[in-house]
């Protein structure tokens, strides 16, 4: 049985529109906030929303600080530490000097997150429980083993970073000839952008779907999955437009899925907010390619056709709530899509950091945009480009794809480039309105400029 440690105070480790909405809920709940910032975002709106801020310094980096981090946190007299997601949020070492520190740290605990870490153990765990896993390797390869696989498996494969995330580290092999070239480059880039050579090799599966479950565990026992969103459009494995629920996924599915789903997070002892990443192949079959053991920028879209608010049960588990949620959600509220908003050209895919002269939201019933935006608001060229996420609900799909698209038409955004114009482009394709995509449907729409 468990005590219940009400949250009163909590730090953000995070910035931009992930610590506003975090921030917003707190709000609600009667929990103060403490934001934390690097000399690039002095004048960002989080650091405005929160009760109290306090500086990580000038190196733009320092998001990623566990040390100052932590010692920011007890000097503030906080009871919980949110680390939104990604920075640290699935690091186990800064969860640790977390709990360490005798706060309470809203995420899964770090022994989990630690042996998930890895994603070809969290394949190996899988197979042992019989949660279907795309063909490869079980555990990082060398490059002898690859070839060997590659060669057993057929061609294409991914070589993918054992440690990544974020969709990067990822690299698609098409022959025996090219794989030790690959594996090479592969290797270099995950030392650099991960801190680990570590890789290992999955059948490429081509027309895939991305399907995920948005799940939440307590620390009671009780696990509930709160339904699954689709995220088949994205650009080099990164998500750019997201739905819940999904336009292919049948009831029949949805029910062996979440089957699938409290078998693992039992296996592993999950505790708080998880999702499980998916791909199903055209024959309608079903592999976990991967864990995220933090809250998702997806996560909207659920909580606009559940009315569940994901951060707040994110903070009741950790403080030793049980759930209220007694069962899966298999029946939802109407249709939601997220279009997330980049500061890119969108001809050129590239960065465009700058500063914001001039917002104009849209003034569209049932649209939710999270964001940090406000003229005069710097974009620095330090951090992900993403800089606001457009939902929409409608009681239809069809519905919610007009009314997001409306939205964005209505989205004015001046002093910098972004990716409107071509999200714009996707939503109104007649593959996208008739829901017939797959995770290279984005690479498709660029190649017919």
């Amino acid at each position: 049985m468990y005590m219940v440690d009400r949250i009163r105070k909590l730090l953000i480790a995070n910035r931009g529109e992930i610590a506003i909405r975090i921030i917003k809920t707190c709000k609600r709940l009667g929990i103060k906030t403490v934001a934390i910032y690097t000399y690039p975002d002095r004048d960002s709106l989080h650091v405005k929303y929160a009760d109290e801020v306090y500086s990580l310094g000038s190196d733009p980096y320092g998001y990623l600080d566990v040390e100052k981090i932590v010692s920011i946190a007890k000097r503030s007299g906080v009871d919980a530490v949110h680390p939104g997601y990604g920075f640290l949020s699935e690091r186990a070492a800064f969860a640790k000097a977390v709990e360490d520190s005798g706060i309470i740290w809203i995420g899964p605990p770090w022994s989990v997150i630690e042996l998930l870490e890895s994603k070809s153990r969290t394949r190996a765990i899988a197979s042992e429980v019989g949660v279907p896993v795309i063909p490869g390797t079980l555990e990082p390869v060398s490059i002898d083993i690859a070839k060997r696989v590659a060669e057993e498996i057929g061609f294409p494969i991914l070589i993918k970073a054992d440690r990544g995330g974020g969709g990067r580290g990822i690299r698609i092999v098409n022959s025996l000839e090219e794989l030790e070239h690959i594996y090479e480059i592969a290797i270099e880039e995950m030392k650099t952008a991960f801190g680990s050579d570590k890789v290992y090799i999955e059948k490429f599966i081509p027309r895939a779907r991305h399907i995920e479950l948005q799940i939440l565990a307590d620390k009671h026992g009780n696990i509930v999955v709160l339904g699954e969103r689709e995220c088949s459009i994205q650009r080099r494995y990164q998500k750019v437009i997201e739905e819940a629920p999904s336009p292919i996924v049948t009831d029949r599915d949805r029910d062996y899925l979440y089957e699938l789903a409290v078998k693992f997070m039992r296996r592993v002892g999950y505790v708080n907010a998880g999702t499980m990443e998916f791909l199903r192949d055209q024959n309608g079959n079903y592999y976990l390619i991967e864990v995220n053991k933090r809250i998702q920028v997806e996560h909207p879209v659920t909580e606009m056709v559940t009315g569940i608010d994901i951060v707040e049960q994110q903070i009741k588990i950790a403080e030793g709530r049980e759930l209220e949620i007694k069962n899966h959600i298999k029946n939802f509220n109407g249709h939601a899509i997220e279009a997330r908003i980049y500061a890119e050209d969108p001809e050129k895919m590239l960065p465009s950091p700058g500063t914001v002269t001039f917002v104009k939201f849209p003034s569209i019933e049932n649209i939710r945009i999270d964001h940090a935006l406000a003229p005069g608001i710097v974009i620095p060229p330090f951090y992900d480009p993403m800089i606001a996420k457009v939902i929409a609900w409608g009681k239809t799909r069809g519905e919610a794809i007009d009314r997001l698209v409306k939205a964005l038409r209505e989205f004015q955004i001046d002093g910098i480039k972004t990716s409107i114009p071509l999200l714009i482009r996707i939503l109104t394709t007649e593959e996208f309105t008739n829901g017939n995509i797959d995770v290279q449907f984005f690479d498709r729409i660029i190649k017919t400029r």
